[in-house]
């Protein structure tokens, strides 16, 4: 398809020019450049097929160079960039240096908040039109776009609650497309489905009226028998009840790829008074049959080339099983061993590459929905009963239930095993993904033991482990090919470490998935003449110091190396260690993410901006080496004979 009108957006106040015919080009055009870019490199798909037309017709009605939006999860948000005038830059998409994948204040004004972890909307939403009604008085309209998937995350109760009772005028869509990444679960799940089958409630709402006025009524004013009249049809017609006695207006639902319709609509409740839910069926994946047929495969599809207008071929990838894939077989055959293991995940099934457990062993199975607060929590009242709850969510989501993670396990002192996908850099998905702090906020809880396999071969010993363990244990693994060291495995023992190799020369302590990296330093610089130890560390909490220490008082250097934030990481914990042991620490250098959020990129070319490479671990222990060669090259000064006077 050739782009006539989607190069010559500069604001979507050009969208106002256009005829009726031209905004369908419009949305077709923009499917065509979604697909263009998942054609090659994975990104966001499903999702953004299913909001063009919502898309089109939010910037029509309002004016967001005043008015507020905020998409909520953010990764729907590409039809936005697109009318937004950043066309010519999509293709950048997700590659290092180009467009976020996600909403980013840096690029255009029209991204108020960097959104990445769902039900924050409605709350930010609810800030800024507050703020504005305090600030300016120039009628500004604030509006949230909610899927769902996310609706059942506590915040979003918590934030209508509040908007119903400041009584602002607030716009509220529910994007319903019956998923989340997977499917929807729960019994919100099946209220919303219930308002699927039902007719338009809003619009008969003044035939009712007519009709009840013209009835003569005895004993009672007409505006009460209307009002209970009204509340009964409500109850009996449509879904939306639940959403008018939390004090929203409900209107709804409305057909989301039915652009005339949602223009409509949109005008209707743009001027009304008080908190308003539209209610909005969407299709994820509209437009683009694959990808309607199997959304949960297409939310964010491996490249691929399409042969036809809706076929397609993968673009085969090969390398090693990815450490999600290492992990769930581990997690399967611990499931098959012991009928107390269970697993919990917060609507993360496909992503954590859940299905053959949830297939084959579906009452062990549970999926809370977005609401990894809930999720902890229930994992420990199934294990305060005896089970063995396995927690898979990943690093950057599970940071949302800190506070149950502190009360209702590590307080407990539960055997709660949290397996941490994604932990470290998440490459295109960005700071909002990125799981760079999971080592830091686990290690700081009492009765946590913090771990990560070092390779492919640590995974399964420490998955049995862990849920022999009479504790909670964490355990962080990155999205990345899982390598194997080959090597005579030293058994996985509650906070001790494996050492690998030996030398003279310095030592390097590799924290998780580090460790084949260093090895392979390790490697290349024994054949300079550099001998160095090299450590799996295994275990951040508890140290394994009886093995660490000993190593650093030998060592001219030690290099840390940990894919995790700097502060309260594996370095930090070996630092305060040495310190308490009143050990020399000005030769510990400590290698990881420092004090910054990183940006997107694919993961190798951000481990290599961090130099937690091999080509910059290599450079900085050659430095090393020199400094420590000039150093002992370089004779003592000689001090004069003191004279000791009585």
């Amino acid at each position: 398809m050739e782009f006539q009108l989607l190069p010559e957006i500069k604001s979507p106040k050009d969208l106002r020019g256009y005829s009726d015919e031209q905004l369908l080009q419009l949305c077709a055009e923009i499917r065509e450049a979604l697909c263009n870019v998942v054609s090659n490199r994975t990104a966001h798909f499903a999702s953004n097929l299913g909001v063009v037309e919502l898309c089109v017709a939010l910037h029509l009605v309002y004016d967001f160079a005043k008015d507020r939006l905020i998409w909520d999860t953010g990764h729907q948000i590409y039809p936005h960039k697109l009318v937004t005038g950043r066309f010519s830059e999509f293709e950048s998409i997700r590659n290092k240096g180009g467009l976020m994948g996600y909403p980013n204040p840096e690029e255009s004004p029209y991204d108020l908040f960097m959104t990445g972890h769902a039900g924050a909307s409605v709350s930010t939403v609810l800030g800024l039109k507050t703020a504005d009604d305090l600030l300016f008085d120039d009628g500004r309209k604030s509006v949230a776009v909610i899927g769902d998937g996310a609706l059942p995350s506590g915040v979003v109760f918590e934030a209508m609650n509040n908007a119903a009772g400041l009584d602002k005028d607030l716009l509220v869509i529910l994007n319903d497309n019956k998923m989340g990444i997977c499917p929807r679960v729960g019994g919100l799940a099946s209220y919303l489905d219930k308002a699927r089958v039902a007719p338009f409630y809003d619009g008969l709402k003044k035939d009712i009226s007519w009709i009840l006025n013209k009835v003569p009524v005895v004993g009672e004013p007409v505006e009460h028998m209307l009002g209970q009249f009204k509340d009964s049809v409500k109850s009996f017609l449509h879904g939306g009840m639940l959403f008018e006695e939390m004090g929203f207006r409900y209107i709804g639902p409305v057909d989301g790829h039915d652009l005339a319709s949602l223009v409509k609509y949109l005008r209707m409740v743009k001027d009304v008074k008080g908190p308003v839910l539209l209610h909005v069926f969407t299709e994820k994946g509209h437009g683009f049959e694959p990808a309607c047929e199997d959304p949960v495969k297409f939310h964010s599809p491996a490249p691929f080339e399409r042969t036809g207008e809706n076929e397609i071929v993968p673009v085969s990838k090969g390398g090693t099983p990815a450490y999600t894939d290492v992990v769930s077989d581990a997690i399967y055959d611990a499931m098959d061993q012991d009928r107390r293991v269970t697993v919990l995940t917060a609507a993360m099934c496909a992503g954590n590459k859940l299905d053959r457990i949830r297939n084959d062993f579906p009452e062990r199975f549970f999926d809370t929905g977005i609401c990894e607060g809930h999720a902890v929590a229930f994992a420990a009242g199934m294990a305060k009963s005896g089970v063995r709850p396995i927690v898979d969510i990943y690093s950057t989501f599970l940071q949302r239930s800190f506070d149950h993670i502190f009360q209702e396990v590590a307080l407990q002192n539960l055997p709660v095993t949290f397996c941490m996908d994604r932990a470290g850099l998440c490459g295109p998905d960005g700071p909002t993904h990125h799981g760079v702090f999971d080592i830091s906020y686990m290690r700081m809880f009492p009765n946590m033991t913090v771990a990560a396999p070092g390779d492919a071969a640590d995974v399964q010993p420490m998955v049995d482990f862990a849920l022999k363990h009479d504790g909670p244990v964490g355990i962080r693994y990155p999205k990345t090919g899982a390598e194997t060291v080959q090597r005579e495995l030293a058994p996985v023992e509650h906070g001790r470490a494996e050492v690998y190799c030996s030398g003279n020369d310095g030592a390097i302590f590799a924290y998780g998935a580090m460790f084949p990296m260093c090895v392979r330093v390790a490697e290349q610089l024994r054949d300079t003449g550099i001998h160095l130890t090299v450590v799996n560390a295994r275990f951040a909490k508890p140290l394994d110091e009886q093995t660490l220490l000993p190593i650093i008082e030998q060592s001219p250097f030690v290099i840390t190396v940990e894919e995790n934030a700097l502060q309260g990481g594996f370095g930090s914990a070996l630092l305060e260690a040495v310190n308490k042991q009143r050990i020399r620490s000005d030769h510990i250098h400590c290698q990881g993410v420092p004090d910054q959020f990183v940006e997107h990129g694919q993961r190798g070319e951000l481990l290599s901006d961090l130099g937690l490479n091999e080509k910059g671990i290599i450079a900085l222990v050659q430095d090393l080496s020199a400094t420590e060669a000039a150093n002992d090259s370089v004779l003592p000064f000689e001090q004069p004979s003191a004279t000791v006077e009585h």
